[in-house]
């Protein structure tokens, strides 16, 4: 048996190569001569072959001395496949997870994974001596999701050595392909804001910039989803069942984080506060390396795991019987990593969430922070903070960073309340991802009051500020325009104005109200007096003879003070996404007609204040996985007609494709990798829902999020009214008016969304009527994949032919999954929504099958159905009464269908405009049968699908950030 030697020495100044001889399991150690010298903390690995019984001294020692150093010559030799099957033998001996006895599949996958993550820690140490030696400025990536999928086949892909992998695999027994099958998704997210994370630090990698991620460690993820008879059921993620190989936890690195208690003046002064008391946790850090394509550069994602001390385990409580108490505080510093996006209907939900936020918030900067101090030595010059450090925000999760990077600076370290607000400003920026009132975070100020209380202290003073820039701006002649800027910009949300601010206010209005009087008085003065008749006098007489009613005057006080006074009904309220724009010198959207929409409707009141904040940075998804890795066949194709591997990096070179679009040696090869990929996704199907399907018939797909403005509803009402034409006609008739479809749905309905959940039952219950009609048969299938992770996508995505993008249209942000689509040759269907419009203008307008409203069109539709004036079409009367009609099984489906009637009402009045999109949308999918029969123009609209999707590489997009809001350069290794 030959095992390889890897050596992991942390060493001050030498290092001795230990080759580890085994035969029958016993242990030689053979030493070489001494390395070079190495810094603290360096780790370096040796992988070698062991020479078996039959080779001499002389062999063996000529062997010991080739030495490969991976972090520091990973390109000058690489490993073969010998000296992999050895490490793989090794980790599986001593590093081991599971029994000795048997090399299965589980077990071989975990001693490949920990060969691997030798590779990439070395080439990790490597990166970060050389960041640390020049003192770089560095991003970090503060997101709550990074939905980063299986890891081993992307690390190896990265780092070329997918070829030697499998090879040494097949040595060892068994098939490359089916041992990272064993890997479970890390469940770390949910949709596109976790994706595009993970995208975007692939991308940081590989184009070699100096950036780290931050976020945290679930333990039991979102949920694992199951499909029932009951529809949607969900249970608890198990990806850390059997441990993570790829993760290093790092004992040495936690911090403290508080919450509750009080804050008192600092014993110091300067304005510094003390927060005292209350609860307290610590946060341990979790490493894990993200490889680039084709560098050594290897970035990291730090993940953070809560805990309390042990002995915050009350002992005496345990040993008395009292074991609830004894674990209390552990349970409660434990369960804020538990669940990715709790429920947060009760208060102890939205309290968790919050306590997630600032966990995330809190440990990263001070991490961030101790870097920065560690890198500047004894001399620390804070001003020079926002030269060394870039923090950008995925959303409004992380908005507390603000407040938190002020404490640190004020509390901690002793900065004036101007320094750290000017720190702040220059460091943080703001990536926004939605339009959606309801996800625009805003957080109650009675719960950040007793869960934070020194960064409500804080708040307030940003609002403050905020409130002086605005009545500096708009002024105080105008009290309704100043209460509705206010009203519109205010982070603090139906809470008094400030003190000072209020004095200001109503000195003003007195001044205007002095004025007033003496011009009424002057003019009052210049009018001729007329002369009173006797009549006049008896009259006015008379009058004195009754009793008058003066009007009480109302004082200025009174009158500002009711102008601006917060209404006791509503509640008091902090508003995260305002938060971000003010303290952030950076604002983007995601996508051109979400950036516009995001400075015309969104904020704009900021825009107009400040419209050099505002940029767009549309989004990204990386080639590497999207279309090199998960795509292999396709991968081939391009590789050989645009002559190289280089559009895998420089997706510009897609656009070769576009020659070549009537190639008919071309179109054959393109048909052959499509369908390939479809067979395999055939046997997918069969696999994981018990369904067969032909693979003659174009696979439609709609994969994403379940939510009622990505509208599945509308999706399966267009397939349902598809089921009842095909019923209506002749066998002949059917096969000569509809192409067979198998029409595939994926993707998670949040646990407490109702009506999200009644659209993922509904669907099966579609499939489970259409896909057993006899009279149907291949003409149609419905099919619900369930648990859609990014593993299930990778299969989905490069056997699609149409997918669907078919939001509200200036509802979605942008989307990723329509870039990963269309760069897998599959052609769209959708709305000028998110990054549709780009991609149509890309690809070309022939190529995409556009249909619905525009984004400029959707108040004015509501405002008609409200007004009680519109007429649906008849097809989606038919087809709402067909569902009613109870075909599709005993389920009540009243309330869903409820959401598409009536002209007002919360849940009603068809909100996501179903019903106006829903003949527009039929009309379409008429043209994607008329244009799917003809395969010759399908194929050429397939290609160039693939070669207009140069611009949505995660490449670009990090470029702009880098170059246009974080302000850092790439970094090359030495």
């Amino acid at each position: 048996m030959e095992v390889s030697a890897l050596c992991n020495s942390h060493t001050v100044s030498s290092a001795t190569s230990i080759a580890l001889l085994t035969n029958h399991r016993k242990w030689e150690f053979a030493f070489n001569k001494q390395t070079p010298s190495f810094r603290s903390r360096r780790s370096f690995f040796i992988i070698k072959n062991v020479a078996s019984k039959k080779q001499t001294q002389k062999q063996q020692q000529q062997q010991l001395e080739q030495v490969i150093f991976i972090g520091g010559a990973l390109d000058a030799l690489k490993p073969d496949s010998a000296s992999i099957a050895s490490s793989i033998k090794y980790h599986a001996e001593f590093t081991p997870s599971f029994s000795p006895e048997l090399f299965e599949l589980p077990k071989a996958y975990y001693a490949t994974a920990q060969s691997i993550r030798d590779v990439l820690v070395a080439n990790w140490n490597t990166t970060y001596d050389h960041y640390e030696k020049v003192d770089v400025k560095q991003a970090y990536y503060l997101s709550m999701e990074f939905l980063q999928g299986r890891a081993l086949l992307n690390a190896i892909g990265n780092l070329e050595l997918k070829g030697p992998y499998a090879e040494a695999l097949k040595k060892l027994g068994h098939d490359l392909e089916d041992v990272a099958k064993q890997e479970p998704d890390a469940a770390l997210g949910n949709g596109g804001l976790g994706r595009l994370a993970s995208c975007f630090l692939d991308s940081m990698a590989t184009l070699n910039y100096p950036a780290w991620g931050y976020g945290l460690r679930y333990r039991y993820g979102l949920f694992k989803q199951l499909i029932t008879k009951n529809g949607q059921e969900e249970v608890a993620e198990n990806w850390l069942e059997m441990g993570n190989p790829w993760e290093i936890i790092r004992n040495d690195i936690s911090y403290p984080i508080k919450f509750y208690g009080e804050v008192v003046e600092s014993s110091s002064g300067n304005g510094r506060k003390e927060w005292i008391g209350g609860e307290n946790i610590v946060a341990v850090a979790y490493d894990v390396p993200i490889p680039g394509y084709k560098t050594k550069t290897t970035i990291n994602l730090r993940l953070w795991s809560t805990k309390v001390n042990s002995e915050v385990f009350d002992l005496r409580a345990f040993n008395n019987g009292d074991h609830p108490k004894a674990y209390e505080a552990m349970k409660r510093a434990e369960k804020i990593c538990y669940i990715l996006y709790p429920g947060d209907e009760s208060y102890e939900g939205k309290t968790l969430r919050l306590k997630q936020q600032y966990t995330l918030c809190s440990a990263s900067l001070q991490d961030i922070v101790s870097r920065f101090e560690r890198r500047c030595g004894e001399l620390v010059n804070w001003e020079n903070f926002p030269e060394k450090v870039a923090v950008q925000m995925n959303d409004t999760h992380p908005t507390l960073c603000i407040p938190e990077l002020i404490r640190i600076l004020v509390d901690v370290k002793g900065l004036s309340w101007n320094e750290a607000w000017a720190i702040t400003q220059r460091t943080v920026a703001y990536t926004n991802h939605t339009v959606l009132p309801e996800a625009l975070e805003k957080w109650s100020l009675d719960l950040l009051q007793e869960l934070l209380p020194r960064h409500v202290e804080i708040i307030r003073l940003i609002d403050e500020e905020l409130v002086n820039t605005i009545v500096e701006e708009y002024g105080t002649e105008d009290l309704d325009l100043l209460k509705e800027k206010l009203n519109e910009m205010r982070i603090l949300d139906n809470i008094e104005l400030p003190c000072a601010v209020l004095d200001l206010l109503v000195k003003s209005h007195e001044i205007r109200v002095e004025n007033s009087v003496q011009t009424e008085e002057e003019d009052s003065e210049s009018d001729e007096v007329a002369k009173v008749t006797g009549k006049e006098e008896e009259e006015k007489s008379t009058d004195e003879d009754k009793e008058i009613e003066v009007p009480k005057a109302v004082s200025p006080v009174d009158i500002v003070k009711s102008a601006f006074e917060p209404d006791p009904k509503e509640p008091k309220l902090v508003r995260m996404a305002n938060l971000c724009v003010v303290g952030g010198h950076a604002v983007n959207g995601v996508a051109e007609i979400h950036s516009e929409i995001v400075k015309e409707e969104v904020f704009n009141a900021f825009y107009k204040l400040w419209p050099e904040k505002f940029q767009n940075k549309t989004n990204g998804v990386t080639p590497r996985r999207w279309l090199g890795f998960c795509n292999p066949e396709l991968s081939k194709i391009i590789t050989k007609w645009t002559g190289s591997e280089d559009w895998l990096i420089n997706t510009e070179k897609l656009a070769e494709l576009r020659k070549f679009a009537d190639n008919e040696e071309l179109h054959s090869e393109w048909k052959e990798a499509k369908m390939n990929k479809k067979l395999k996704l055939v046997s997918f199907l069969k696999e994981k829902t018990g369904y067969i399907v032909t693979p003659d018939a174009m696979f439609d797909v709609q994969i994403k999020r379940i939510h009622e403005y990505k509208r599945q509803l509308l999706n399966i009402l267009g397939i349902v009214y598809r089921y009842k034409k095909m019923k209506e006609m002749s066998a002949e008739e059917r096969k000569s008016k509809f192409v067979p479809r198998v029409c595939i749905f994926g993707g998670k309905a949040f646990a407490t969304y109702v009506q999200a959940k009644r659209i993922v039952k509904f669907i099966t219950d579609v499939g489970a009527t259409v896909n057993h009609d006899p009279e149907i048969g291949d003409l149609l299938k419905v099919i619900f994949v369930p648990d859609y992770n990014v593993s299930v996508a990778e299969v989905l995505i490069p056997a699609t032919e149409l997918s669907q993008h078919i939001s509200t249209a200036g509802m979605e942000a942008s989307g990723t999954s329509n870039m990963k689509f269309s760069m897998n040759g599959s052609l769209l269907i959708g709305t000028l929504d998110g990054a549709n419009v780009e991609i149509r203008e890309e690809v070309g307008e022939d190529n995409f099958f556009l249909f619905g409203a525009r984004a400029d069109e959707i108040a004015g539709l509501r405002k008609e159905r409200a007004e009680g004036k519109f007429v649906a079409d008849p097809r989606f009367e038919e087809v709402k009464d067909f569902v009613k009609s109870g075909v599709f099984g005993p389920y009540n489906y009243d309330e869903m269908m409820g959401s598409l009637e009536g002209n007002e009402g919360y849940g009603r009045a068809d909100y996501f405009l179903v019903g106006k999109d829903f003949p527009s949308y039929l009309d379409c999918q008429e043209s994607v049968d008329q244009a799917y029969r003809d395969q010759k123009n399908w194929t050429k609209m397939s290609i160039l699908n693939t070669a207009g999707s140069s611009k949505f590489s995660s490449d670009r997009t990090i470029h702009q950030y880098a170059r246009e809001i974080w302000s850092i350069e790439p970094v090359l290794l030495p």
